[in-house]
């Protein structure tokens, strides 16, 4: 069982407060009770704007075209002036050994149920009940506008296509979305540390502790900025002239954060973040040995420090994906702290980005042509009693 929340905080305090300063709560809605409390949020949540999330007219947007035309000329300015060393990189990546590749794929796609399975844990504590199936299919629908939309609007398409699939609150959802963009974050730093420590642990290079002064400093930004949150958030935000709106707008955002994760839940999707990182090293591990490069020993703690670099890395909202932000990144890691030669690890970086973004794009849109959800043609969730969510 989730803990309860304190008061203002995700619980349901039936105390006079004042959602504005000078603004107290009417006696009608004092006295309501917790079915008027829903009705209330569905009517006043702000209803989503389809022509505004619609993937095809993103596409179609020219900063969504310039974000994917920059990074590809930049791309190819970086492969014409190194053509002599990458010449062989074609060749390299057909050599390699197709099972190791079908086994990356299958270790990549693992994944994807771990994910839904947290997000539906992160729901179900905010009073949300979603079938694991209907939450994986929904998150796989948000990774192929991530893949192909900057600014990782597929974040926010998630929190949409279970908006118009349910009754749920938007700004609920996106709390559970936040909280989950935290926990990944989190896991990233600490194991990308810890992977690090370990296969670096005869020395550390320059640019590997710049690496490591990095992660320390997102996990106490992400951990100071919790705490803000918690404490000091709704009492910032009523200080401030703000509209009524956003201030239940965010009452509602601070529940999905807070609610969605409680204090017997963290041991549960702690374990299963973790499997999900794991899956994502995994895959780069089984790259790399499907080259079977002789001069090439990245060893498990490489690939899961290098796999971790690059997922942190696709946070950068100027391309879809982190289009060559990603590459360089990977590249670089490969080349100055591992040694490998630019052509090696240049195939290794292609692959790889082949698996976890060419391959969404394809099956991603081919489950969005068949998929009811984007049009709102399905009922995936369903609210639970105080009782039930647990």
């Amino acid at each position: 069982m989730n803990a309860t929340p304190p008061p203002g905080h995700g619980g349901h305090d039936h105390r006079p407060v004042e959602v504005a300063p000078g603004r107290p709560v009417p006696s009608d809605e004092m006295d309501a009770t917790p079915a008027d409390e829903l009705t209330a949020t569905r009517r006043s949540d702000p209803e989503p704007d389809r022509e505004a999330l619609s993937l095809a007219d993103r596409l179609r947007q020219p900063r969504t075209i310039i974000s994917i035309a920059v990074p590809l000329v930049i791309i190819v300015l970086f492969a014409y002036l190194n053509r002599d060393q990458l010449a062989r990189v074609p060749g390299l990546i057909l050599k390699a050994n197709p099972l190791f590749i079908l086994a990356a794929f299958t270790i990549f796609y693992l994944g994807f149920p771990f994910r839904g399975y947290r997000w539906t844990r992160l729901l179900r504590g905010t009073g949300v009940s979603v079938r694991t199936r209907d939450a994986t299919e929904i998150l796989f629908l948000s990774w192929l506008v991530n893949c192909v939309v900057p600014a990782k609007l597929g974040d926010v398409y998630r929190a949409y296509l279970l908006k118009i699939n349910s009754t749920v609150s938007l700004s609920r959802t996106f709390g559970t979305v936040f909280i989950e963009r935290v926990l990944d974050l989190f896991a990233i730093a600490t194991l990308g540390l810890a992977a690090g420590f370990w296969s670096f642990r005869d020395g550390l290079p320059p640019a590997i502790q710049a690496v490591f002064v990095i992660g320390i400093v997102v996990i106490v930004v992400l951990g100071a900025g919790l705490f803000t949150l918690r404490n000091f958030g709704r009492r910032i935000l009523t200080a401030l002239p703000l509209p009524t709106k956003i201030l239940e707008f965010y009452e509602r955002f601070e529940e999905g954060v807070f609610g969605a994760i409680g204090i017997r839940a963290v041991p549960v999707l702690g374990v299963v973040t973790g499997i999900i990182w794991a899956t994502e090293a995994l895959r780069l591990y089984l790259v790399v040995q499907a080259f079977g490069f002789s001069d090439v020993s990245l060893g498990l703690s490489g690939a899961f420090f290098v796999a971790l670099i690059g997922s942190l890395l696709t946070a950068v909202p100027l391309s879809p994906a982190g289009l060559g932000v990603v590459e360089a990144g990977v590249v670089g890691v490969l080349t100055v702290a591992y040694r490998v030669p630019l052509a090696e690890a240049t195939a290794i970086a292609l692959l790889d980005r082949v698996i976890s973004v060419f391959s969404i794009i394809v099956l991603g849109s081919i489950a969005y042509a068949l998929s009811d959800k984007p049009r709102g043609g399905a009922r995936v969730a369903e609210e639970l009693t105080p009782d039930a969510a647990v």
